[in-house]
């Protein structure tokens, strides 16, 4: 049993886990495209986040 708060970084890809359902369920093709932005976003956060912490290495220069 693992009694440790959830990372950030899992949280915002439970973020970007629930936009693309929202998706998938979308009516609309400018609904299903925003919620596809927000999902590509929360895993930029989240790689971001990781990086931060140390988890991983920059990609950037």
């Amino acid at each position: 049993m693992n009694l440790l708060p959830p990372k950030q970084s899992d949280i915002y890809r439970q973020n970007a886990d629930n936009c693309l359902e929202l998706a998938e369920a979308a009516s609309t093709d400018p609904e299903r495209q925003r919620f596809r932005r927000m999902e590509v976003s929360w895993r930029a956060l989240a790689a971001e986040q990781d990086w931060l912490d140390g988890q991983i290495e920059s990609a950037k220069p």
